[in-house]
C-alpha cells in the first residue's frame, strides 16, 4: 500500500486522483499586495511621521523592536485586515510582514533569545504596551514607556491631507458628523445614548473629501458638537500655514448648527453650510412653498420641491440674522420640509443649489465613516481607558491614509478608482507569493494565476511617478 506522510492533509479525490496537500511551499505570503502600501509608506513616509508624534522612553541598547517598527505592525495588520493585537502572534512569523516595517532580519534567525528565533517581529505582549502606556511615563517606569503625544497626532493627519496636495486647491469643504462606536464592556467613558439605543462613545470625524483630519474619541454623554470648534481652530490655523489663500468652507447636519460655531467662522472668514433643525416658526415661513408643492405633486404625483431663500434668527439661541434656505417638499408619505443655514451669499449659490448640490454632498461623508469602522476596525474600542481606545482609533486612522493614497495616486483612471478600502484589500493586497530572502535580494514570486496582474502593474507604476511635497516642519 502507499505509505503517506502522517501530516499530509487528505481530501475527497479527483476522479481517480487522489488529493493530498502538504504545509511544505517554503515561506509563503498571503499578503503580498501590501508591497503597494509599502511603497505609499516609503514615498510619504506615513509611519515615519506617526512614530516622531511618539516619546520612547526605552533603552535603545536593551530593544529589539524600535518604535517605528511596533507602529508600522500594527497598522500594517489593520490595513491587511488583522484586527486583534491576537493575530500578531502569528504575523510575526511571517517575513513579507517584517518587510513592511523595515525588519532588517525579515527571518527572525539572528533574534537575541533562542525562543524568539524564527519570529522575526512582536507579539501581542510588546505591542500592547503601546496602547497602555498612561501619559505620565518616563524613563523611570517599569515596562510601558512609549507615550503617544496627542496633540502632535491630531495634527499628522492634517499635514499628510497638505502633503498630498502638490497645489493648493482654490476652496476646501471641512465635513464635520458624529457617529455612534457602540461598546460592549464597562469601557471608561461609556455612556447610554439614547438615540442610537446602546452604550457606546460618540467620535468627531471631519473629512476634506476621502481625507481625514479628524478622529477624536468622545464619551457619548455630550452634545454632537462638542469640541468643534477646537478642532476646527487648529485644523484651520495648520491649513492656512501653508495655504494662506485657500477659501474654507464647513458642512455639517443640523447637530452642529450651533451658535458658537457660526460666530467662530464669521469671526475667522471661514464660510459655513450647516442643517438647521425644523419648528413651527420655520414651517410658517415656508407654508406658501408647502402649499405649491403639495399642489405640483397632487398634479404629477411625482415628489416635489420648492425652495424659498429668507433671512432668519431664533429667539433666543442666535447672536444674529443670518441667511436661512428652506426645502418645501412634498412626497407619498407627505410633507417633508427641510432648513439649512449658511454664510454663502445668494449671488455665490442660489437656493436650489446650496441644498441639491454642496448641502446634501456631505452624505458621502458617511461612507467614509463606514470604511473606517467597517472595514478599519475602527470601532474596536474594546481596552478598558479612553487614552488606550483613542490611540486604536488613531491607529486605524493611520491605516485609512495609506488607503486615500492608495486610491487617490495609483488607482485614478483604473475600474477601482473609487473603491472602498475592504474591495482594494480583496484584489490588490491579499496575493498569494513565495517569498525568498538572499543575501542581495529579496524575491517574491506571485500566483500566476492572480487576476488582476494588469492592474497590479499598473497601481505600481502609478505610485512609483510620486513626487510629494514635503513640509518644512
Amino acid at each position: 500500500m502507499t505509505e503517506c506522510k502522517q501530516n499530509s492533509l487528505q481530501f475527497h479525490p479527483h476522479g481517480r486522483r487522489e488529493v493530498v496537500a502538504e504545509f511544505d511551499g517554503g515561506r509563503i505570503t498571503s499578503d503580498a499586495g501590501g508591497l503597494l502600501l509599502r511603497e505609499v509608506n516609503e514615498t510619504f513616509g506615513v509611519i515615519r511621521q506617526f512614530a516622531a508624534c511618539f516619546c520612547d522612553h526605552r533603552d535603545p541598547d536593551l530593544i529589539e523592536h524600535p518604535l517605528e517598527q511596533l507602529l508600522a505592525q500594527r497598522v500594517m495588520g489593520i490595513a491587511l485586515g488583522y484586527e486583534d493585537l491576537n493575530d500578531h502572534d502569528q504575523l510575526r512569523h511571517d517575513p513579507l510582514m517584517a518587510l513592511l516595517c523595515r525588519r532588517e532580519d525579515l527571518t527572525g534567525e539572528n533574534r537575541t533569545r533562542q525562543r524568539d528565533c524564527g519570529k522575526a517581529l512582536a507579539g501581542r505582549n510588546t505591542l500592547n504596551r503601546l496602547e497602555l502606556t498612561p501619559a505620565a511615563a518616563d524613563a523611570s517606569s517599569r515596562y510601558k514607556k512609549i507615550v503617544a503625544r496627542h496633540a502632535d497626532i491630531e495634527q499628522f493627519f492634517v499635514d499628510m491631507f497638505l502633503q498630498m496636495h502638490a497645489e493648493p486647491p482654490a476652496e476646501i469643504v471641512l465635513d464635520l458628523d458624529a457617529t455612534d462606536d457602540p461598546v460592549h464592556g464597562n469601557q471608561l467613558g461609556r455612556f447610554f445614548h439614547g438615540y442610537y439605543k446602546s452604550y457606546c462613545y460618540l467620535p468627531l470625524y471631519i473629512f476634506c473629501g476621502d481625507h481625514l483630519l479628524c478622529a477624536k474619541l468622545r464619551p457619548s454623554n455630550i452634545d454632537a458638537a462638542a469640541g468643534s470648534v477646537k478642532q476646527l481652530h487648529k485644523i484651520v490655523a495648520r491649513i492656512r500655514e501653508f495655504w494662506p489663500e485657500v477659501r474654507i468652507l464647513i458642512r455639517g447636519d443640523s447637530g452642529f448648527c450651533r451658535d458658537e460655531i457660526m460666530r467662530w467662522c464669521e469671526d475667522h472668514d471661514v464660510g459655513f453650510l450647516l442643517g438647521l433643525a425644523k419648528n413651527k416658526r420655520l414651517k410658517r415661513i415656508i407654508g406658501q412653498e408647502l402649499h405649491q408643492a403639495q399642489q405640483q405633486f397632487a398634479q404629477t404625483g411625482r415628489a416635489a420641491r420648492v425652495f424659498k431663500d429668507f433671512t432668519y434668527r431664533t429667539r433666543k439661541s442666535w447672536s444674529r440674522a443670518r441667511r436661512v434656505v428652506g426645502k418645501a417638499e412634498h412626497l407619498a408619505k407627505g410633507a417633508n420640509p427641510r432648513f439649512v443655514v449658511t454664510s454663502l451669499s445668494p449671488e455665490a449659490s442660489d437656493a436650489r443649489t446650496l441644498y441639491e448640490e454642496r448641502y446634501c454632498a456631505r452624505g458621502d461623508m458617511e461612507n467614509r465613516i463606514k470604511e473606517q469602522q467597517l472595514y478599519l476596525f475602527a470601532d474596536r474600542t474594546s481596552a478598558g481607558t479612553m487614552r488606550a481606545n483613542q490611540l486604536r482609533l488613531w491607529l486605524s486612522a493611520a491605516a485609512y491614509v495609506l488607503f486615500v493614497a492608495v486610491r487617490e495616486f495609483g488607482l485614478p483612471g483604473t475600474e477601482l478608482q473609487r473603491a472602498q478600502c475592504e474591495t482594494i484589500r480583496s484584489k490588490l493586497l491579499k496575493i498569494g507569493a513565495r517569498v525568498r530572502v538572499t543575501f542581495r535580494k529579496i524575491w517574491l514570486s506571485f500566483s500566476e494565476s492572480y487576476p488582476w496582474q494588469r492592474l497590479f502593474r499598473q497601481v505600481l507604476l502609478n505610485l512609483r511617478r510620486i513626487r510629494p511635497l514635503r513640509l518644512q516642519i
